[in-house]
């Protein structure tokens, strides 16, 4: 029987993270994307815990049980909330896991804070603002109205599944998509959501991309929406980090979710390849120890 880990909190100057920590050994520090909460990582959370892994998934700024206090939204601030999630926790470097934006979060915590990264884990990212300036003002028009009450809950569930959840659907999709919905029936998560797809560009990462020296995995489902060429698009993003490449067929925007049988023991190759760490070493010292007891 498995339990669910208790909600903790980490305090920051605007309100706290939630986060959930399970596991011990080495750090793997999970987030979601836009709109979407630490379920997301379901699948692969217990797969990262069974082998051997401390794993801790927190929610965005006003989405889950994080605190809707916030008034700074994007990639930048999800950043800074991983790096001091990671310094807080005291047990790195970390593996991070991003999904959507929470990759280009991760991406950003590589490039400014290197030593705390261990290697990254990119499902779905965006390294750089794709849509033009015009497209990008029309969006936060259309943002403004769309997640507004009383249709904003619904509005969200239905673009999660049937325009960026494309291909097929996870057993758990139709319960995913209701606690999404029920959080979004918050009014003041539902406004923390909207403030964060208005306020939402992915300019400020492309120009760290360079600087990023941390081993990367980046998955992509090949019919996801987002890129106008899937496989192009991850091509581009695996050339521009060095780092390895998955490109997961009939899935969209969210393999992870979609596929957890392709995304999960891809996800556990990787992390197992990784160079050792001062915290493997204890680990293993610790695990000598008790044998020998």
């Amino acid at each position: 029987m498995t339990t669910t880990p208790d909600v903790r909190y980490l305090t920051r100057p605007e309100g706290r993270i939630a986060y959930t920590d399970a596991g011990s050994g080495p750090l793997v520090v999970a987030v979601p994307g836009m709109g979407d909460l630490r379920s997301t990582y379901d699948d692969l959370v217990p797969a990262l815990v069974a082998a051997g892994h401390r794993v801790v998934v927190a929610d965005l700024r006003g989405h889950g049980d994080s605190d809707t206090t916030f008034t700074t939204h994007g990639d930048i601030a999800t950043g800074t909330d991983l790096v001091a999630l990671v310094e807080h926790l005291d047990a790195g470097p970390a593996v991070l896991v991003g999904s959507s934006m929470g990759g280009s979060a991760a991406v950003w915590a590589a490039a400014e804070r290197p030593e705390l990264v261990r290697a990254l884990v990119l499902v779905a990212p965006h390294l750089r603002e794709t849509a033009s300036p015009a497209q990008a003002r029309t969006y936060r028009l259309l943002y403004r109205v769309l997640f507004r009450r009383p249709w904003g809950a619904a509005a969200w569930a239905w673009l999660y599944t049937s325009m960026f959840a494309k291909g097929r659907r996870s057993p758990g999709h139709a319960q995913h998509v209701a606690e999404i919905r029920r959080s979004m029936a918050d009014p003041a998560h539902l406004r923390s959501f909207r403030d964060l797809a208005v306020a939402l560009d992915h300019s400020v990462i492309e120009p760290l991309v360079p600087s990023v020296e941390a081993p990367s995995l980046i998955v992509v489902g090949e019919l996801d929406p987002d890129y106008k060429d899937a496989g192009a698009e991850l091509a581009r993003m695996r050339d521009a980090l060095g780092g390895q490449e998955l490109l997961v067929p009939g899935v969209g925007h969210y393999p992870q979710h979609q596929a957890p049988e392709v995304v999960t023991p891809a996800v556990l190759e990787f992390v197992a390849g990784l160079p050792v760490t001062r915290h493997d070493d204890e680990r293993h010292g610790a695990d000598e120890r008790g044998a020998r007891a």
